[in-house]
């Protein structure tokens, strides 16, 4: 594989690849085995990734500590190291959110954890109703002021609340959010509408999660096979549970790029990968192995090209902006709620 090309975060000035390491799955939530993922990790960088990305509810914090093994001992200065916070951490009911109270005490739990004196990228990992986003925006600056984060951006957040984040940093002297990191594959497009329009006029950069769809794209969903068992499915029995017409849906968009992909000579993770870091307004895809197989299987995607006879093909088994699930939005908004459309 050739050395990977940088792209430009937003407008930070600052270089990342096209594939950021997702660690969500180092840890009890995925691979158990510490000095395996380790391992992951170097091979990755070593491959060229200079991105990792993590946050701290991932196996309650234990993603970051493996993380933090990783980059100790010279690793940690040449790469753009990225965390979230958000996530229920505890019993205690302020051990969660968005607060200015619970915000800075949780980065010091990050750094320790992450065994850094900074973050690079440090993100909300989801919006919430309850939090005053300008309270968020104070304490993140605060954290910018103080060198222990260099920049700020959101997760999952709905194209109006981008617009309001960013109108309250210009109104209120915050630090912007830089960067949005957004659900978006061949099977959830429909942030192609809004979202990926709003952060191009905000020159933020996208780094998407979950591009292969939460295993969807990995080549063992088809029409005429057993379907796989996984730890996500597990976790999330709704997303994959054939009963739901939108997962029979997933399924046979699945079974028809597979298709494609192998008509095109490719993988149909390649295809996958490679079609969201092709969409002008996205920096880097998320990519998140468990084992060293998955890496090796998804680092090759950075090399690929997709030309517009596959793309016109894509567009055809799935619409631009389409949700194939619309349940896969990753995010649902309180305003459509039935009984909030009634009252």
């Amino acid at each position: 594989m050739s050395r990977m090309e940088m792209r430009r975060l937003g407008r930070t000035g600052v270089r990342v690849s096209p594939l950021c390491l997702g660690a969500m799955m180092f840890g009890s939530w995925g691979n158990t085995d510490h000095e395996e993922s380790v391992g992951i990790i170097h091979r990755a960088l070593d491959a060229g990734i200079n991105f990792i990305d993590t946050a701290d509810v991932y196996a309650r914090g234990e993603s970051e500590e493996i993380v933090g093994k990783a980059l100790s001992g010279g690793r940690r200065e040449n790469v753009i190291l990225a965390t979230k916070v958000h996530g229920t951490m505890g019993d205690d009911p302020n051990e969660f959110g968005n607060s200015r109270r619970w915000i800075v005490r949780e980065v010091e739990n990050s750094l320790r954890r992450l065994q850094t004196d900074w973050i690079d990228l440090y993100q909300i990992h989801r919006p919430e109703a309850d939090t005053d986003i300008d309270e968020t925006l104070g304490a993140l600056t605060d954290l910018v002021r103080a060198g222990k984060v260099r920049y700020i951006g959101s997760s999952t957040f709905p194209a109006s609340q981008i617009v309001e984040a960013q109108w309250v940093a210009q109104q209120r002297g915050r630090d912007r959010f830089v960067c949005e990191q957004p659900p978006y594959s061949l099977l959830v497009r429909g942030i192609e509408v809004d979202v990926l329009p709003t952060a191009r006029r905000y020159g933020m950069g996208v780094i998407p999660w979950s591009p292969l769809a939460g295993g969807w794209l990995t080549g063992r969903y088809r029409k005429d096979a057993e379907l796989p068992s996984s730890r996500r499915a597990e976790r999330l029995p709704s997303r994959y549970d054939m009963s739901i017409p939108g997962n029979q849906r997933k399924l046979e968009a699945a079974d028809a790029l597979a298709t494609l992909a192998e008509d095109a000579g490719m993988t149909l993770i390649e295809l996958a990968l490679a079609f969201v870091i092709r969409h002008p307004a996205v920096t880097a895809a998320i990519i998140g192995p468990r084992t060293m197989e998955h890496l090796e299987s998804q680092l090759t995607a950075a090399d690929v090209t997709l030309s517009d006879d596959v793309l016109d093909r894509i567009d055809e088994i799935v619409p631009p902006g389409v949700n194939v699930n619309p349940q896969d939005q990753g995010w649902e908004n309180p305003a459509l709620r039935p009984a909030a459309r009634r009252r």
